[in-house]
Formats: C-alpha cells, sequence, structure tokens
C-alpha cells in the first residue's frame, strides 16, 4: 500500500477551506474595523450566548485572557463594555454600546454573504450535515465552570 501524501488527509482540505473563508471575511470585515476575533465576540454578546469573558472564550474556544483583550480592543473602540455585576462585585458583564448594537446586524449579513460563497453550492441538506459532522469531529466543549474575573475598571 503507498503511503499517503498531503492531499489525502482531510485535514489539508479542512485547513485550506478554513483559511479561504477564514481570509475572506477578515478582508470584509476590514472596512468596518473589526477582525473575525472580535466579530466572534460581538456576535456572542448580542445574541446572548455570553454575558462574560468565560462565557465568550468557554464558547468560542480560546482562552479567557484573549478573549479579554479583544473586548478591551472593542471597547477603544466604542462597541462594548465591561460593567461590575451587581449580583457579584467580582465579576465582570459585557454589553454592546449602541454603535455596537448598531454594527452587529451589518457584521451578521457580512458573515452570511461570506457563508453563502463558500456553501451555498450545497443544498441545504448537505450544509445541514457538514455543519453536523464538523461538531461531531470536534470534541465537547468544557463544563461551564463559574469563573471570577477581577474588577479592574
Amino acid at each position: 500500500m503507498a503511503e499517503s501524501g498531503l492531499t489525502d488527509h482531510a485535514g489539508y482540505w479542512l485547513r485550506r477551506l478554513s483559511d479561504e473563508v477564514h481570509h475572506s471575511f477578515e478582508r470584509q470585515l476590514a472596512g468596518h474595523e473589526v477582525t473575525a476575533a472580535q466579530w466572534n465576540v460581538l456576535v456572542t454578546v448580542y445574541h446572548g450566548q455570553a454575558t462574560t469573558t468565560a462565557e465568550a472564550a468557554r464558547l468560542i474556544g480560546i482562552d479567557p485572557g484573549a478573549v479579554s483583550r479583544l473586548v478591551d480592543r472593542l471597547a477603544a473602540k466604542g462597541l462594548m463594555t465591561r460593567r461590575a455585576d451587581l449580583a457579584s462585585r467580582r465579576s465582570l458583564r459585557l454589553s454592546l454600546t449602541e454603535a455596537g448594537r448598531a454594527l452587529v446586524p451589518v457584521l451578521i449579513r457580512i458573515a452570511d454573504a461570506n457563508d453563502a460563497a463558500y456553501f451555498g453550492m450545497l443544498p441545504p441538506a448537505q450544509r445541514a450535515a457538514l455543519v453536523q459532522l464538523l461538531r461531531q469531529l470536534l470534541p465537547p466543549a468544557p463544563p461551564a465552570t463559574t469563573v471570577t474575573e477581577p474588577c479592574d475598571d
């Protein structure tokens, strides 16, 4: 049996596709001075899927410190705020500013169009099956834990 080559590996094709989709999305977001990493935080907070950096980090799949730095940049751009949680003075709550709430629907349309450009040729059932398979292949997210974030504001 012959040894496999680079293009025989699913991981190669997944990385190539991921790079293409990501770079295209980054180019489109650049006109709004937002990166794809910042978009991840914005959209999770917009949809109420995360209200703290720890929740956002768990959902996005990155380190809470990285999310904190992204939030710092978004706050500097006037798109997001961090406020002390009234229920726990040690925790910070993330929220979008008025400018952030206005921008996210625009960015959602860009994300949807970018997805359509790459995956729109798939019938809806195949697209749903692709997403299902990708989710199945990823390890499960770690369980939610109560993480307090120092209030440095």
